[in-house]
C-alpha cells in the first residue's frame, strides 16, 4: 500500500499530535473510476467541489466491500469490479461529534470498473440535502474548479477538497506517466 501524503486540517495546529486528545478514527474507502476521458467524481453544491464516490467503512467491512456498498449508493453504479488499491491519505481534520477533539482519518482509493450506466443514487438525507450528484467530467475541469474554490477560500468550502484535489492531481499524474498503463477504465 502505498501512502500519498498526511494531511493536517488548516484550522488545526500543524504541529497536532494526538498525546492528551480524544480522537475519533475513521476508516473510508474511495472510488477512482475512469472512462474514456471522464472521471466519475461527485459534484457537492453545498461545498461547490468535485470529490471521488465513496465514504465510511461500517463496523465488519473491510475497505472493498465498504467501496462497493458507498459507489452502489452514491452513484448508482452496479457490476463494481475494485480493479487495484491506488493509495492511501491519513488525515487529522476537525470533527462536531462529542466527546470527540479531533477526527483521524484513513482514506484508501482504489482504481475501479463498473458497468455501462448508473442507477439511481441512494444517498443519505444530509448527502441530498448538500446537493450531492454524480457527475462525469474530465480531471482538468474538476482541478481548475477545486483549485478555484481553493484559492477563493468560500465561508462554505468543505473539509475535504484539498484532499480530494491533492488525490486528483496524484491520478492526473498516473494518467499521464509514461509508464502508466490504465488508471480504471
Amino acid at each position: 500500500m502505498k501512502k500519498i501524503a498526511h494531511l493536517i486540517h488548516d484550522s488545526l495546529p500543524q504541529t497536532l499530535t494526538p498525546e492528551g486528545l480524544n480522537v475519533l478514527e475513521r476508516e473510508a474507502a474511495r472510488a477512482i473510476v475512469t472512462r474514456d476521458d471522464k472521471i466519475l467524481l461527485l459534484y457537492t453544491e453545498r461545498y461547490d467541489d468535485f470529490s471521488f464516490p465513496g465514504g465510511g467503512i461500517d463496523a465488519g467491512e473491510n475497505p472493498e466491500s465498504g467501496l462497493h456498498r458507498e459507489l452502489f449508493e452514491e452513484t448508482g453504479a452496479n457490476d463494481i469490479k475494485v480493479i487495484s488499491h491506488f493509495g492511501y491519505v491519513t488525515e487529522y481534520t476537525p470533527t462536531w461529534k462529542k466527546p470527540w477533539d479531533v477526527m483521524f482519518q484513513t482514506s484508501h482509493w482504489f482504481t475501479c470498473h463498473i458497468g455501462n450506466t448508473l442507477g439511481e443514487a441512494r444517498l443519505e438525507d444530509y448527502e441530498a440535502a448538500n446537493g450531492m450528484a454524480a457527475a462525469w467530467v474530465t480531471l482538468e475541469e474538476a482541478l481548475s474548479h477545486n483549485r478555484g474554490v481553493i484559492k477563493r477560500r468560500p465561508a462554505s468550502m468543505g473539509l475535504s477538497i484539498q484532499r480530494e484535489t491533492l488525490v486528483m492531481e496524484r491520478v492526473a499524474s498516473a494518467l499521464t506517466s509514461p509508464t502508466c498503463v490504465t488508471v480504471g477504465a
